[in-house]
């Protein structure tokens, strides 16, 4: 074994391995941070070229743009609360705000290194448990996704704002328009009003870019003209708002490896993604904070858990892949075919056929974490000159973005009128108070729940009897996990309601 983990280090470890990841760590930064362009579009047209070069290169270069876009995704959500990912949209949520501050460089670099330290968490899972995390992950059926989904949902009245009562209807607005389109299991279609654009169901990506850049470029130009002249975000003169205290590192590295555990377990049970990984982690810091009344405003903690769970995902996803052929999410997918082109299946023999190459590509993965931190710094010198645009100026060049963004998502100007659309509810919902995050969350968990819901129905419906449910462990310890999650939040809303009155 140790003859195979020296041969696969030096394989990468040559100018040709480490251009490769480093150039995919760049270009994820790059197309990260735009919105509508995703690491997965970019993926998928560079897997052609794996086939012309080894797989401990090809892989690197891919897993090394995905590693890039998570943490580029984020420097869009902070400036101009505009995720260039969709894992991002968790860190909008105090990002943002804190930007607002004057303290733009403080959440870019906790992002950053709440990123890298979410990577390098999962890629050290993967390397030491592969297998065992695998075997958990392949022992969640319909009861438990359905189980882990109600329990994901639970979470969003603890981001829902001050309102619980708003939050919960803006998640069954959520809900109700994951539900256009076909039905996931008898095809039928619904709610699309003889639409057949509406066939395909609305999309994540002009949804976000709609509910969260369109609706706050309404919300800022229907503010006083003299403000388009100010910059996009004000910019704190004081050096410690530019920078990240080990004290407060320090204070957040709890959060750091609890959120990056949430974001690996996530990452390794295929369907769920970052997305999904960043919204519970932070749901999970807020409830356990000592200052969850700051979240929502600037706490970092906010952002050390979005973006180390959704950067956890991504060494994570590779668990199922390569133990047992089981790609995790759309890139996990896109990079199986990079293995398949390579004449490589991905499976428990794979460790045993080419373990040169598996420990080739841990190389490449460790090594993507450098770059990442690099690469990162060089990139938030940059867009310290960005924040200094007018508003006048930069709204209509994000506007053009946006549209673009959500046009070149699938090449459809319904996608640009979805987007339109989302971003005057969105505007509409946030004068009246109503929180958009219960919203988002709701519409990315809404057809899992219902497809894991409806198959376990089934299953129940052929065993005969609901009892099936407790003859398996692991539904049991899940439904332990979420009874006294609810039991915790009652008396927390009990509690909360008693210090109103």
């Amino acid at each position: 074994m140790l003859k195979s983990i020296v041969e696969g280090m030096l394989l990468v470890l040559t100018w040709k391995g480490i251009l490769a990841v480093a150039g995919g760590v760049c270009a994820g930064l790059i197309l990260g941070a735009i919105p509508g362009l995703t690491a997965a579009m970019a993926i998928a047209l560079l897997v052609p070229l794996t086939f012309y070069t080894p797989i401990w290169i090809s892989v690197p270069l891919l897993l090394g743009m995905l590693k890039g876009s998570f943490f580029g995704g984020s420097i869009s959500a902070i400036l101009i609360r505009t995720p260039g990912t969709p894992a991002a949209s968790a860190t909008v949520l105090d990002g943002y705000p804190l930007a607002q501050q004057g303290k733009s460089g403080k959440a870019l670099k906790m992002a950053l290194y709440s990123s890298v330290f979410g990577d390098v968490f999962s890629d050290i899972c993967l390397v030491l448990v592969a297998g065992m995390l695998a075997r958990i992950a392949l022992k969640f059926g319909p009861p438990e996704y359905t189980l882990l989904i109600a329990f994901s949902l639970l979470l969003i009245g603890g981001v829902s704002g001050k309102s619980i009562s708003k939050g919960i209807i803006t998640a069954g607005i959520g809900l109700l328009v994951s539900c256009i389109g076909m039905d996931p299991l008898k095809g039928h279609s619904r709610l699309i009003f003889n639409s057949l654009e509406l066939l395909d169901g609305i999309q994540l990506v002009p949804m976000l870019i709609g509910l969260l850049a369109v609706s706050e470029i309404l919300l800022q130009m229907s503010g006083p003209k003299t403000d388009m002249h100010e910059s996009i975000v004000p910019i704190s003169e004081n050096p410690e708002d530019n920078k990240v205290s080990w004290a407060e590192f320090c204070a957040c590295v709890p959060t750091l490896i609890k959120s990056s555990a949430i974001g690996t377990i996530i990452g390794a049970l295929p369907g769920l993604g970052g997305t999904v990984a960043a919204f519970l982690s932070y749901g999970e810091a807020q409830r356990t904070s000592k200052n969850r009344s700051l979240f929502g405003k600037g706490a970092l903690e906010g952002i050390a858990a979005a973006e180390s769970s959704n950067s956890a995902v991504c060494g994570a996803n590779m668990i199922p892949l390569l133990a047992f052929g089981i790609p995790g999410d759309v890139t996990a997918a896109i990079i199986l075919g990079a293995f398949l082109m390579q004449g490589i299946t991905p499976g428990p023999l794979i460790f045993r056929e080419v373990p040169v190459a598996i420990y080739a590509i841990y190389t490449g993965l460790l090594l993507g974490n450098i770059f990442n931190m690099l690469f990162g710094h060089l990139f938030l010198r940059i867009t310290s000159y960005f924040v200094r645009i007018p508003k006048r100026i930069l709204f209509p060049c994000v506007l053009a973005t946006a549209v673009a963004g959500s046009y070149g998502f699938r090449h459809s100007m319904f996608d640009v009128k979805t987007m339109i659309v989302f971003g005057i509810i969105g505007y509409v919902l946030s004068k009246l108070e109503y929180p958009l995050v219960p919203m988002i969350i709701a519409f990315i968990l809404g057809p899992i729940l219902e497809s894991s819901l409806r198959r376990t129905l089934l299953i129940i419906k052929s065993e005969g009897s609901v009892l099936f449910l407790l003859q398996r462990p692991l539904f049991i310890v899940l439904s332990a996990v979420a009874l006294f999650c609810f039991y915790f939040f009652y008396r927390q809303f009990s509690i909360l309601r008693e210090f109103q009155d």
